[in-house]
């Protein structure tokens, strides 16, 4: 029996996405409302179901691309191991100083984030390595000892290992690590040299430490999950999402899970970086709105944008150069994405202050929004929807999830409007403008913040709430043309499985640029690209299927940060690197430095496993069930403190046959598209529609 079909999952805070991807461009999607006891379960559920509707044999699955939340959510709900530290005499509290910044200067309300590790498991070794990587003083195993046994007297879980300029001479690190794994064999080990060989104390253990911190939820996960997938006959290889928009085999996700910590939304991103070329638009917004929270990032040229370090923390999430301190730093490669707490379950509520206010706290899918019947009694992004006529009032999810409109309304009326002496239409309308200025608000983190101009790119929407709001998002950002992707309720799956296999490395370098010889530069890159294609080899890419990209972290000398330039493999030119990263200096900055000497920090390389076996937008061909939808006419309010309208009902599968004129509520099995007055939706290829809008304001 051969193995051909290729296996998408996302797990959302409120449904558990699947697309299953045949030979050939077709597709079959399932929704499934996620399990947060066990996402596992809900993702064997959807994918035993997507499998029966396909008519497909489980041993016919050639492989599994899953996105998961486990890590991030168990570093937001502090579930993760009991975590300790081991590092250099006098570094013991690095993680605690951090970088003596506050994310605003102003805000005397902000808290610091608690480490992960308290003081009393922080630990110190004697040992010490100068920053040219000589021993300065021997490691003293004794004291290794010591701490393990303490570590074990204090039932701690797992372990990070940084010494100070390991990334120098990793041989401290290395013993270190090896003597806690021989005399507490329980312990769980990280050591930062294996997930960040890097200059910056403070960024490679906090690397570390998240790393360590996030072992055993992820190890068991994955476990549990390759388990629940076998006893529904699927065999196949998992492989799991990374931050950075590629994919990294399940072995590498159970030693290294802070490379997945923004697995899920990075397969949408990944997927839009396909799908905008193959229909003329390869300069995107993304927008992804799900049930929990929104998220946008930046595509251009084909490519999103990968920053090498991000804070993760509540509330907006966002890379920011600018804003520091607020969360816990990851310094892994990772696609720019900034993230806020509005999404279809995300509750409104009236604050002590008398204010309306939507997320972060979220129904999710269990027991989901009001409408949903299941016990929540406070409105949701969703209930507003439904209270404005945008939503089937009977069931969503093609009519596998039933829903009950006088739910939305109740709740919506008691929560919100009441309180504030509002209608309930005016209220609906408030939940829902407050939710989209929130969603707005991550966007500018990534165009604007960034000096770029929303208003020159078009807005890819998906997720089960993006196309629901795209328009009045765009319209707020003065962005006049929007794109729905296919399947979008279930985009962020399907562009998993476009996705390529992609492993990173670096090799520290610290010296001024004029002075770098091509000798040790090839010496480093060669080093990288043989880990590479070992990584690949393992998940079954041979040397034809190896693609390999480098670059340089380079940076004015006395400066404390840098930009990463990609530069040629070989041979390697010094003025040409230094002209590259003056002219990205430029973009990012607004100037130059003319003259200043420049040095090479950082020499970095991409390892890429390539198949044909990819989806590719281009021939993408849809299931029937995900394309239909009611049809007939629903009166819908569209603006405040005017009269309902009527809006035609349509199928997706409508929009392929001509041009749709608003007001209209497009329906598919996995989102519902808002066409507003004033815009007409078209066909723009490979699924995707166009929402041409009338001139945004300002």
């Amino acid at each position: 029996m051969s193995r051909a079909a290729r296996i998408g999952v996302d797990v959302g805070g409120t449904f558990t996405d699947i697309v299953l991807a045949l030979p050939g461009g077709r597709i079959h999607v399932n929704k499934t409302t996620t399990t947060p006891a066990d996402p596992g379960e809900g993702v064997a559920a959807g994918v035993a179901a997507v499998l029966e509707a396909a008519r497909l044999d489980p041993r016919e699955v050639a492989e599994v691309v899953h996105g998961t939340t486990v890590a991030s959510n168990t570093i937001l709900q502090k579930v993760g191991a009991r975590t300790g530290l081991l590092t250099t005499r006098g570094f013991r509290d690095v993680l605690e100083i951090g970088r003596i910044r506050t994310p605003g200067m102003f805000n005397m309300a902000w808290s610091k984030p608690e480490p992960l590790v308290p003081r009393r498991w922080r630990l110190e070794a004697r040992e010490r390595i100068g920053a040219d990587g000589g021993v300065v003083a021997p490691l003293d195993e004794a004291s290794v000892r010591e701490a393990a046994a303490t570590f074990r007297a204090e039932r701690v879980e797992a372990v990070a290992v940084c010494f100070i300029n390991s990334y120098a001479n990793d041989a401290h690190e290395r013993r270190a690590a090896a003597i806690l794994r021989e005399t507490a064999p329980q312990l769980l080990v990280t050591a930062s040299f294996e997930v960040l060989p890097e200059i910056r104390e403070y960024e490679r253990t906090s690397t570390a430490v998240v790393n360590a911190y996030l072992l055993p939820a992820m190890r068991g996960y994955l476990s549990r999950l390759a388990g629940r997938l076998a006893a529904i006959g699927v065999t196949a290889p998992v492989q799991v999402m990374a931050s950075n928009g590629g994919m990294i085999g399940i072995a590498t996700a159970r030693e290294r899970p802070v490379f997945a910590v923004g697995s899920g939304p990075a397969g949408g991103v990944a997927g839009s970086a396909r799908l905008g070329p193959a229909i003329g638009a390869s300069d995107l917004i993304v927008f992804d709105m799900g049930g929990t929270t929104a998220k946008a990032a930046i595509v251009e040229a084909g490519e999103p944008q990968i920053v090498t370090e991000y804070e993760f923390r509540d509330g907006i999430s966002t890379p920011s150069r600018f804003v520091k301190g607020a969360g816990y730093m990851l310094k892994v490669p990772s696609i720019d994405i900034a993230e806020v707490g509005s999404g279809g379950g995300s509750i409104a509520r009236i604050d002590a202050g008398g204010l309306l206010v939507v997320g972060p706290e979220s129904a999710g899918g269990d027991p989901g929004p009001a409408c949903y019947g299941r016990g929540t009694r406070e409105p949701t992004v969703t209930d507003a929807n439904m209270v404005l006529g945008f939503l089937n009032p009977h069931a969503l999810a093609g009519g596998s999830l039933k829903v009950d409109a006088a739910l939305s309304q109740r709740a919506v009326d008691q929560h919100v409007a009441r309180p504030l002496g509002l209608g309930v239409e005016d209220a609906a309308h408030g939940i829902r403008q407050v939710a989209n200025v929130n969603m707005a608000r991550a966007i500018r983190a990534v165009t604007v913040e960034r000096g770029k101009d929303p208003r020159d790119l078009a807005l890819m929407a998906f997720g089960g709430g993006g196309p629901l709001h795209a328009v009045d998002v765009a319209r707020l950002l003065g962005i006049t043309r929007v794109l729905i992707s296919p399947v979008s309720g279930v985009f962020s799956a399907a562009g998993m499985l476009a996705a390529e296999a992609v492993h990173e490395f670096i090799r520290p370098l610290l010296s001024p640029l004029a002075g770098v010889k091509d000798a040790v530069v090839r010496q480093a890159l060669d080093g990288m690209a043989a880990d590479g294609r070992a990584a690949l080899a393992v998940e079954g890419y041979g040397e034809g299927a190896v693609q390999l990209r480098t670059a340089a972290d380079v940076r004015y000398l006395g400066q404390s940060s840098q930009l990463t330039v990609p530069m040629p493999p070989a041979p390697f030119d010094a003025a040409a690197l230094h002209a590259a990263f003056e002219r990205l200096y430029r973009e990012t900055f607004g100037y130059v430095a003319g003259g200043e000497p420049v040095e090479l920090v950082n020499l970095r390389l991409s390892a890429i496993g390539t198949a044909a076996t990819r989806l590719h937008f281009a021939g993408l061909s849809l299931d029937a069930r995900a394309l239909a939808g009611e049809s007939g006419e629903r009166l819908v309010s569209f603006e405040r403190g005017k009269p309902r309208i009527r809006a035609r009902l349509l199928p997706r599968a409508a929009v392929e046959q001509g041009p749709v004129a608003g007001p209209a509520i497009v329906e598919s099995y996995d989102t519902t598209i808002v066409v507003p007055p004033g815009c007409t939706a078209r066909a723009a290829g490979a699924g995707s529609i166009a929402i041409e809008m009338e001139e945004a304001d300002a």
